[in-house]
């Protein structure tokens, strides 16, 4: 079975690599069917919404809602509960007996980030070990799809349930490649959920050797104007980040970036800015006129008190101030923006919520309080609503992965 694994793989890399890249999923779908001895085979990826699945498809769409594009089709597939959504949200591989065949529905993730499902058609009934095999060739496809949608527009466009908007345009180059990371020592995940009008929302997150870095901005206004303005923050943030200041040298070079640049009078980001030592647990966290983050621990969610410090942008000279809170193995943290928290949205019992959902992978937590935002203050929200939430294991933290997920960790449906 090893031998046959890396066969497999090596022809997978092999015809990605010579197929240009808005045919490499089909190339290396079609390599899979032959070596599997597949009836068929597919990829499906997860829609942005969050909310459903989408193939990509030469063919006419005929039966299921879709878009088009020249010659490129989209079938969507929107979540119902059903097994599609199990395989993906769960991080279950599936095998569904058919008439006359068997599909087998493997997720396909890299470090926690659900990319979508491998969906493959077999005559027979497999077993333990071709299902194994099929995961691993899951696995494997992510990375393909990692590699060549940084060449084409195609996956990003397949993703896309509703043409963006300019500012929309400008804010999602702005979030960070992968919203989920899993690690070791902790796991992540972080949410936008737009308003009609984008109100200048992001999140961001880098990990180093022994350090994760975070962040959750909030730019002023809506529309373009706070687009770019949150393009100068984070900008600056990811400036000094990779240049190796501390998080406060950060804060204040993104408070003195703002301030020179922006376009718009009086333009400002409130931000929580955040720095988690990976081998102790020691968290520094700076809060520059932002929601206060939460912690959730030991059954309880209680707003974190940090020292007082103005939004970026406001006073150019102004200091910054940070504060310190020891992660303990087990705790939840959890950032937002105030569109969870204004209009509407503040009738969500937050605490309440977040102990509701605290059982839940914080890829699953931060969908299921988006969803709740939704269902009060939705469908279309007045402020853009976002969330990152950092589960934190201990310094000495292992992680089991299997095909991509720590299935240790995984967490059932809400």
């Amino acid at each position: 079975m090893e031998d046959n694994d890396q066969a497999v793989l090596a022809g997978m890399l092999q015809s990605a690599e010579e197929a240009a890249p808005v045919e490499a999923v089909e190339a290396v779908t079609g390599t899979i069917a032959t070596a599997l001895d597949a009836l068929d085979v597919s990829l499906l990826i997860a829609d942005l919404s969050g909310r459903a699945l989408v193939r990509l498809t030469h063919q006419p769409i005929s039966g299921r809602p879709g878009r088009r594009q020249g010659t490129e089709a989209a079938e969507v597939f929107p979540f119902d509960g059903g097994p599609y959504e199990q395989a993906l949200r769960q991080q279950t591989t599936l095998v569904l007996p058919g008439d006359g065949h068997w599909t087998v529905l493997a997720p396909v993730t890299e470090r926690g980030e659900a990319i979508g499902l491998l969906e493959i058609g077999l005559p027979d009934e497999p077993d333990t070990a071709a299902i194994a095999e099929i995961a691993r060739t899951a696995h494997a496809l992510a990375f393909v799809v990692i590699a060549n949608r940084r060449h084409t527009d195609l996956f990003e466009w397949g993703q896309r349930s509703t043409p963006f908007t300019l500012s929309a345009e400008i804010q999602r180059r702005l979030l960070p490649a992968s919203f989920t990371c899993e690690a070791g020592s902790f796991a992540l995940s972080g949410w936008l959920e737009p308003a009609a009008s984008v109100g200048g929302d992001t999140f961001d997150y880098s990990v180093a050797r022994d350090v994760l870095h975070v962040s959750v901005t909030d730019a002023m206004g809506h529309g373009v104007a706070s687009a770019l303005t949150a393009t100068l923050g984070v900008g600056s943030l990811r400036n000094t980040r990779r240049r190796g200041d501390s998080l406060i040298a950060q804060a204040e070079g993104a408070n003195r970036a703002v301030a020179e640049h922006a376009n718009v009078r009086g333009a400002y980001v409130t931000a929580v800015l955040g720095r988690i030592d990976l081998t102790t647990g020691r968290c520094e966290l700076l809060n520059a006129g932002h929601v206060p983050p939460m912690l959730v621990r030991d059954g309880r969610a209680t707003p974190l008190e940090l020292p007082a410090n103005f939004p970026l942008g406001m006073f150019p000279d102004e200091g910054y101030r940070s504060g310190l809170v020891p992660l303990r193995p087990g705790d939840r943290l959890v950032i937002v923006t105030d569109g969870m928290r204004e209009r509407n949205a503040a009738d969500l019992d937050l605490p309440a919520a977040l102990l509701g959902i605290s059982h839940l992978h914080p890829r699953e937590a931060v969908r299921a309080l988006s969803d709740a935002v939704l269902a009060i203050a939705g469908p279309v929200l007045a402020d853009d609503a976002t969330l990152l939430i950092i589960d934190w294991y201990g310094g000495d933290g292992s992680r089991s992965s299997t095909a991509g997920a720590d299935t240790a960790r995984a967490s059932a449906l809400p």
